[in-house]
C-alpha cells in the first residue's frame, strides 16, 4: 500500500488549481519551485527523496496535513461510519489520518478486524489519502493515547494483542499506582520490541489531551519518553467547538470549554499541577501553551518532545446524524462496533469539528508514504495550526551568512560558542477563507527560546526558568509569502527555539507572567470561546548545540 498510493491532488499537475484549497496551492508552488512536481507527479516514485536533498542543510520539505486522532463507530462513544469521516476529511484537505478508536472487549475481539476491512475500504475510495488504522489506548494510570501502526500484515494482531494485554481499562489497571504506571511503560517497551523485530514496520504513540484530567504527571510523561517510542503529546486536544458561543446557546449549556476542559483535580491527579492547568489557553493545551511550563521543561532536558493538534473527532457541531440503533439484545460488546448512523435532521449533541475543519498537523516530508508521515512524526517536522491561520510555514536556522538551507524542525544544529545564528521563517499567507468563510491574518510570530539545562533532578518538574519569549514580531501588514531574517546574536550555551503565531484578537500575559511571555494565549470566559476568533499556530522547535 506504501508504495502504490496515488500521489494527492494537489500533487497531481493534471488537477487545475481552482480545485485546490489554499494549502494544495501552497504546496504545489514549493514543489515547482523546488523542481519536483513534472510529469510523472511526485512522492509516490523512487529517488523524490533523495531530489529534495540538495544545496545544503536539511532537505527541502512538502507538509502534509494530518489527523491522528479520528473516532469512528468502531468507538462505543462515537457514530459515524468510515466513508463519512474519509470524504469529510478528503473535504477538509487531509492528506493522512488515523482512525484511533477506543479499546474495549468487543473491539478487541470483534471490532479490529471488521475495522480492517472498513479501512481498506476508505482507502480505496479515498486513494489521495493516507489512512491508518489505530487505536486509542486506555494508559495504565494515566489518560489516553494515539497507538499509530503502519499498514502492513501484523498490524491489527499487533493492535489486538497489545489492547488485551497492555490497555489500562481492559487490564483493570486505571488506577493511580507504581505497578500501574510501571505496566504502562512495559507497553510501550512491548511496542518497541516488536518493531526492532521487524514484526510491524513502524510504531509510535502519542500521549493525548495531557491536562484534561491532570491525571499524566511529569514523571510519566518522561518516563513514555525514554522508552522511545511515546514521541509526544497532543498540543491542542480536540472537541475544539465546545464553547462556540452560538452551538453553547443552542444546547443551553452551562459550563462549556474548547476541548471539554471542564475538570480539576480529583483522583489520581498530580498533585504539583495548580487549577489552571485544567483548561484551555487559545484552545491549547497549558501543557503547552504555558512558555517555561511543562512542554518547556520538556525540552530543556535537550531532548525532543513533538506537540500536535487534531480533532479527536466523535460527534461534530450541528451535525444531524444520530447513533444507529442495536439490533434486539446486542450491545457495543456483542458486536464490536455499533450501527451505522440515520440522519434526523436536527442538530444532535456533540463538541467536535470534523478531521481537518479546524485543527491541523502538518508533517514535513519528502515522500508522499505512510513510513514518511510516521518518520516525520518521529523526527520532529511539525508544527500545527488552528482556523487555516496561515497557508504554508517553513523555518531554518543557520549560522548568519551561511548560504545553506539550514537545519529545520526537530532538528539540530552544530554551533561554535560565539558564532552568530539566524533564524529564516518563511510564512505563506491564508490566501482563501477558512471553512468558517472568514480569511485568517496572521498578527505576530513569536521566537521562543530556551536554555537546555539537561536532565532534571525532579522529574515531576513542569518549569523551565530559562525560556521565554525573546522576538515578537508584527507581521499585521505583511501579505503573500515573505520571509522574515531574525538575528538571533552569538550562540553561547546549547537551547532551543521554537515559535508560536496567533490572530491576535485575544492575548494576555503568559501564566507566568508578563516578563516571560508578554502576550500569550489566555483562557476565554465560561460558555464565550469561539475557536475561529482566537487562533493560534504552534511549531516543533529546533535545538542549538554549542561547542567549544
Amino acid at each position: 500500500m506504501t508504495e502504490a498510493q496515488q500521489v494527492p491532488e494537489w500533487a497531481d499537475p493534471e488537477v487545475p488549481e481552482e480545485r485546490l484549497d489554499s494549502q494544495g496551492v501552497s504546496r504545489r508552488g514549493l514543489l515547482r519551485g523546488a523542481g519536483l512536481v513534472g510529469g510523472a507527479g511526485l512522492l509516490g516514485v523512487a529517488g523524490a527523496g533523495e531530489a529534495a536533498a540538495v544545496s545544503g542543510g536539511d532537505p527541502e520539505l512538502v507538509w502534509l496535513v494530518g489527523d491522528h486522532h479520528v473516532h469512528s463507530r468502531y468507538s462505543h462513544d462515537a457514530k459515524y461510519d468510515f466513508s463519512q469521516l474519509a470524504q469529510r476529511g478528503a473535504q477538509f484537505g487531509l492528506d493522512w489520518m488515523a482512525f484511533t478508536e477506543h479499546s474495549n472487549f468487543g473491539h478487541a475481539d470483534k471490532g479490529a478486524v471488521a475495522e480492517q476491512a472498513e479501512v481498506v475500504k476508505a482507502r480505496a475510495e479515498n486513494p489521495r489519502m493516507l489512512i491508518f488504522q489505530g487505536l486509542e489506548w486506555y494508559i495504565p494510570a494515566a489518560e489516553h493515547g494515539t497507538v499509530l501502526v503502519a499498514p502492513g500484515p501484523n498490524a491489527v494482531a499487533l493492535l489486538q494483542a497489545f489492547e488485551r494485554e497492555y490497555d489500562g481499562k481492559l487490564t483493570n489497571r486505571s488506577a493511580d499506582t507504581a505497578e500501574n504506571e510501571a505496566h504502562a511503560v512495559k507497553a510501550l517497551q512491548w511496542l518497541a520490541e516488536q518493531k526492532k523485530r521487524g514484526y510491524v514496520d513502524d510504531v509510535l504513540v502519542l500521549a493525548n489531551h495531557p491536562l484534561r484530567l491532570g491525571i499524566d504527571a511529569p514523571h510519566e510523561l518522561r518516563a513514555w519518553r525514554d522508552t522511545g517510542v511515546c514521541i509526544g503529546m497532543e498540543g491542542a486536544p480536540g472537541s475544539q467547538g465546545d464553547a462556540e458561543p452560538a452551538w453553547v446557546a443552542y444546547r443551553g449549556a452551562t459550563n462549556a470549554q474548547r476541548g471539554e476542559y471542564v475538570n480539576a483535580p480529583g483522583t489520581g491527579s498530580h498533585p504539583g499541577y495548580p487549577a489552571d492547568a485544567y483548561r484551555t489557553y487559545g484552545g491549547f493545551d497549558w501543557a503547552t501553551a504555558t512558555v517555561g511550563g511543562l512542554w518547556d521543561s520538556l525540552l530543556a532536558e535537550g531532548r525532543l518532545f513533538s506537540i500536535t493538534s487534531n480533532s479527536d473527532n466523535h460527534r461534530t457541531i450541528w451535525d444531524t446524524w444520530k447513533d444507529g440503533e442495536f439490533p434486539p439484545g446486542q450491545t457495543f460488546d456483542s458486536l464490536g462496533w455499533k450501527p451505522s448512523p440515520t440522519d434526523t435532521g436536527v442538530p444532535q449533541a456533540g463538541s467536535d469539528f470534523w478531521p481537518g475543519q479546524f485543527s491541523r498537523t502538518h508533517v514535513g516530508v519528502t515522500r508522499y508514504s505512510y513510513l514518511d508521515v510516521m518518520a516525520g512524526l518521529r523526527a520532529g517536522r511539525v508544527w500545527v495550526d488552528h482556523g487555516q491561520l496561515v497557508d504554508g510555514l517553513d523555518v531554518r536556522l543557520a549560522t548568519a551568512g551561511s548560504k545553506k538551507r539550514g537545519v529545520t524542525l526537530g532538528g539540530r544544529l552544530k554551533a561554535q560558542r560565539g558564532e552568530r545564528l539566524e533564524l529564516r521563517v518563511t510564512v505563506t499567507s491564508a490566501t482563501r477563507p477558512n471553512f468558517h468563510g472568514v480569511l485568517p491574518r496572521l498578527a505576530h510570530l513569536d521566537v521562543i527560546r530556551g536554555v537546555v539545562t539537561g536532565p532534571v533532578r525532579d522529574r515531576d518538574s513542569w518549569k523551565a526558568p530559562d525560556t521565554r519569549v525573546v522576538e515578537q514580531l508584527d507581521v499585521r501588514r505583511k501579505s503573500g509569502t515573505y520571509t522574515l531574517h531574525i538575528p538571533l546574536g552569538r550562540a553561547e550555551r546549547s537551547h532551543y527555539l521554537r515559535l508560536r503565531g496567533s490572530d491576535g484578537r485575544r492575548n494576555g500575559p503568559g501564566y507566568l507572567g508578563r516578563a516571560i511571555d508578554p502576550s500569550g494565549p489566555i483562557q476565554h470566559p465560561v460558555n464565550d470561546g469561539d475557536p475561529w476568533l482566537d487562533t493560534w499556530l504552534y511549531t516543533n522547535p529546533i535545538f542549538v548545540d554549542v561547542g567549544r
